[in-house]
């Protein structure tokens, strides 16, 4: 009878039947009075991928055996949230004779991976071990915004000022300078330390007259590792991609100092990359799945590259785009391309199986403009250069709005027509295979 009458006085305080669970969003009652606490039995979770239930636990901030309320419930969901590791938090709860258990139901965010750009005074690893005594779950990826990356932050200007450096630490995501998506970049504002030189463990680029060239568009320049390897990517990459040292490695750049190390940092940085060149690589061939629009001739053919002959890497993957760009013409806006390498390092061979999916070619279907007086529309749609139920040329498209930025006057004659930019946006239906253009001009 004890316990009957345990469940049912914890039903009374949570507005349940004893057996009960339900998901709460916070009360909107104004000036409701303090509701009554009961002992928190366990807190789980469901629904996660890459953190572990104890980590999530500790950030909602709740402690078994504690006393709490349904806003503490609701408070440990808006924790959650507050990290931005989270896109969205539900949870349920059920009492017992132990007390209340709550599950929060949670979806994580996306992630990015984290990029130290200008701290030359502290290596990688210890920006790493300062930001995991903050955030015991870091493992070198966070969100892009939310209490995590603003501790993250403190961690590393903490670490700074025990270095005796005084420096506010910002953060965004930008373009990975290392390859494709997005990184969190993490940067001391205010830090002007020059570049004094770039040089590389490989004799070859320091004798190549296209890197020298180059060297004057980073030497000089404020010390940012997204700089430098920005340039890498670019300029150097190239000089190896072409001659089939497709698995050459860059960097990662490093400060190279002589005398004391006690000294403070001079204001002009020498940088070093090493570099690992790998072997070259000769064509082997393409293996072509799922092409129904072109044949394996015709993607030979634009792909250009000989069998036996230097697989040159910047010809490959300019080779991918020019595939995209025919099947563009042709009306196919869908087509997805996946490339798969196959390296023989013992023949030292390359060969590409690729999988297209070509999806379906679209017919123009209407000009929607905003933005423009009616005589303005009028011309334009005089000069739109696709007519109705037409197959959709990508290249034609995108040919009209360079002109339509560059040269207006072609357009709109005589008319005055004064813009900032022009949006521009394909909404294709797949299931009539027509798209339609929508083009705003934006004052």
């Amino acid at each position: 009878m004890r316990s009957l009458r345990n469940i049912l006085k914890l039903a009374i305080i949570f507005g349940l039947s004893a057996a009960s669970a339900a998901i709460f969003l916070r009360p909107a009652v104004a000036q409701a009075p303090a509701p009554a606490a009961s002992t928190l039995h366990e807190v789980t979770t469901e629904g996660l991928k890459y953190l572990t239930e104890p980590s999530v636990v500790a950030l909602t901030g709740l402690q078994p055996g504690a006393q709490i309320t349904r806003d503490d419930l609701q408070s440990g969901a808006d924790h959650l949230l507050q990290t931005g590791l989270f896109s969205n938090v539900s949870y349920k709860f059920k009492t017992g004779p132990a007390g209340v258990s709550v599950v929060y139901h949670i979806e994580e965010a996306p992630r990015l991976q984290v990029y130290f750009d200008n701290f030359p005074w502290v290596a990688d690893s210890e920006l790493t071990d300062a930001i995991h005594a903050k955030l015991p779950f870091y493992d070198g990826h966070l969100p892009s915004d939310g209490t995590a990356v603003e501790q993250a932050s403190q961690a590393i200007a903490t670490l700074l000022v025990a270095r005796g450096i005084t420096a506010p630490v910002e953060h965004q995501p930008i373009a990975n300078p290392n390859g494709e998506g997005d990184v969190l970049q993490f940067r001391a504002e205010g830090e002007t330390r020059q570049i004094a030189s770039l040089t590389f463990s490989d004799p070859a680029l320091a004798e190549s007259p296209a890197i020298r060239a180059h060297l004057s568009e980073i030497v000089g320049k404020e010390y940012s590792r997204a700089a430098i390897d920005t340039f890498l990517t670019e300029q150097v990459r190239p000089f190896y991609l072409q001659q089939g040292f497709l698995r050459v490695k860059l960097g990662p750049a490093e400060i190279r100092l002589v005398g004391n190390p006690n000294q403070k940092l001079p204001d002009r940085l020498p940088v070093y990359v090493p570099v690992v060149t790998g072997q070259a690589y000769t064509w082997k061939g393409a293996q072509w799945h799922g092409n129904v629009m072109l044949s394996e001739i015709a993607l030979n053919r634009i792909l250009n590259e000989k069998v036996g002959a230097v697989a040159n890497g910047q010809e490959i993957e300019i080779g991918w785009d020019l595939i995209r760009e025919q099947y563009g013409q042709k009306g196919y806006l869908d087509v997805k391309i996946e490339s798969t390498p196959t390296y023989d390092d013992t023949a030292r061979t390359i060969s590409y199986s690729v999988k297209i999916e070509e999806g379906p070619a679209y017919h123009f279907g209407k000009l929607v403009l905003t933005g423009l007086s009616m005589e303005g529309e009028r011309r334009l749609q005089q000069s739109w250069p696709i007519g109705p139920n037409m197959l959709f040329d990508k290249t034609i498209y995108e040919a009209f709005l360079i002109q339509v930025q560059t040269r207006p006057a072609k357009i709109f004659g005589d008319l005055p027509v004064h813009f900032d930019t022009v949006g521009h946006y394909l909404q294709t239906d797949p299931k009539e295979s027509t798209v339609d253009v929508l083009l705003d001009f934006k004052h």
